[in-house]
């Protein structure tokens, strides 16, 4: 049994009163959630936008009493529907302080709803900076740290590997600090939980003295990149690719730690008239003439083929600009199997690009690295690894066919041992994520023990982790994911 809680004499009425100024009344925009990508909505019954521990704890005590499920919510960056519910949502956009900044031993203490890019602005003014960073800084600590967000780099771990320490809101409204060495498994649960062990508070995030890299941009033939893959990822720190099909050119990215000044390589005519507005144009126009969409590929691998060097601060080398809205999907597999999966997908999309009823592959297909680690359900778990990603974007928000596309793509990365990333969409189930992970069972356990009656597992978590399919709302609440279905 639990102990009292402070809580449990107040009236519900009061609860619902004490709420108000932190509750988005049903007229405002922000009471129907709709991702970045505008691929999945939900309606939640009620959205809070709390400023401090003490009304999280008011909304996890109302929950518990109308019994619903809790879901904390950060930008909605996801391209899945992780982030939808049709219980209570609970934005963090207002608990995103920085409480502590350690200079001399490297680590700082922020709440979970700060964004990385405000993360980089306060660790600047201190001379530190994040290790490693993904493609973006849109996204919350909390976020990256519950799906196992990672940059690239073979040495490099997923940015949950960086994780010290997290304080956490337990459904029971017990507040628990957890750590390596303090509730382990529950914070190695946490440190990829998907948002299902609790409401993570704050995060104690391991970073070094601020950095500069220096990024060196050239582009190969496919096969030429392929050959050179393994001297290509050892050589630098940091090495992503821009596999570009339609053209069969891979832009190889090496980024590494320097002293020296920066050197910015920007243009407005080629990176936001040509690269953006030109191709976002063309991309609308292909959606009516489907062969078009190779001269795109290939006008895009044009626009980027030149030799570059860039030197800037590490999260704007790191970081890029995402684009256009766009459906992804993206997988990680064993290191050791990524010449053998490129050639398979490389032999598929050739196959699709001269067939003039083919598929029409968007591009790039970004490729990145990370180090193995022994966070249970991180999909570089256990094993070096590589992440393939592919996207299909949406011109002006209009949808284009990517589920046939995505089918064929998922089935090729599951043939070399893929994990998919837990943020972006995808079709395993716990029988298949079990085969995939061999703590799985153990993260369950811990779901049990800590939320028995399952306060925090919405939707996805439900259909995932537990096997149990939604029912369909009669399309209010938000798109499901059939990868066998085209659109």
């Amino acid at each position: 049994m639990n102990p009292p809680s402070y809580l449990d004499a107040v009236p519900t009425e009061a609860l619902y009163e004490a709420l108000r100024p932190v509750t988005i009344p049903p007229s405002s925009k922000y009471a129907r959630f709709t991702n970045w990508s505008g691929t999945f909505t939900c309606s939640p019954l009620a959205v809070f936008e709390p400023e401090s521990e003490h009304q999280c704890k008011l909304i996890l005590e109302l929950a518990r009493r109308e019994g619903k499920v809790v879901r904390a919510v950060g930008v909605g960056h996801s391209p899945s529907d992780l982030a939808c519910t049709t219980g209570f949502m609970l934005r963090t956009t207002k608990l995103d302080r920085v409480l502590q900044v350690n200079v001399d031993k490297q680590y700082v203490i922020a709440e979970a709803g700060i964004t990385l890019e405000a993360l980089h602005d306060h660790l600047a003014q201190h001379g530190l900076a994040m290790i490693n960073v993904g493609s973006i800084s849109d996204q919350t600590l909390g976020g990256i740290v519950t799906t196992a967000t990672h940059g690239t780099g073979i040495n490099y771990g997923v940015i949950s590997t960086n994780v010290m320490a997290l304080t956490l809101l337990l459904a029971d409204g017990s507040h628990i600090f957890c750590s390596r060495t303090e509730r382990s498994d529950l914070f190695v649960a946490s440190i990829c939980g998907l948002g299902s062990t609790g409401l993570i508070l704050n995060v104690t995030l391991q970073v070094e003295p601020a950095f500069r890299l220096r990024e060196v941009r050239e582009m190969h033939s496919f096969h030429d990149a392929i050959r050179q893959l393994h001297s290509f990822i050892h050589a630098s720190q940091h090495v992503r690719l821009w596999w570009y099909p339609t053209a069969d050119r891979v832009r190889v990215s090496s980024a590494d730690r320097t002293v020296e000044p920066c050197k910015s390589v920007g243009n407005w005519f080629w990176d936001s008239f040509l690269a953006y507005h030109v191709t976002l144009f063309l991309l609308f126009v292909s959606r009516y003439v489907p062969s078009l969409v190779i001269f795109v590929g290939r006008f895009a691998a044009w626009l980027t083929s030149g030799y570059v060097v860039a030197i800037d601060t590490s999260h704007r080398i790191f970081n890029l600009e995402c684009g256009f809205p766009q459906r992804t999907t993206e997988w990680a597999i064993p290191y050791e199997n990524t010449q053998a999966c490129l050639e398979d997908l490389h032999t598929w999309l050739k196959r699709e690009v001269d067939d003039p009823r083919g598929l029409r592959p968007h591009f790039p297909i970004e490729i990145r690295f990370s180090d193995s680690d022994d966070i249970w359900l991180s999909p570089s778990s256990g094993r070096k690894t590589c992440w393939i990603g592919i996207v299909q974007y949406k011109p002006y928000g209009f949808n284009v066919p990517y589920r046939k596309l995505f089918a064929h793509f998922e089935a090729i990365l599951e043939q070399h041992g893929g994990r998919p990333h837990w943020a972006k969409a995808h079709g395993l189930r716990p029988d298949a994520l079990r085969r995939l992970y061999p703590h799985f069972d153990d993260f369950v356990q811990v779901l049990q023990e800590v939320d028995p009656k399952g306060m925090f597992r919405n939707e996805y978590v439900q259909r995932h982790i537990f096997g149990r399919e939604e029912k369909e709302f009669d399309g209010r609440v938000f798109k499901r994911y059939k990868p066998s279905q085209r659109m």
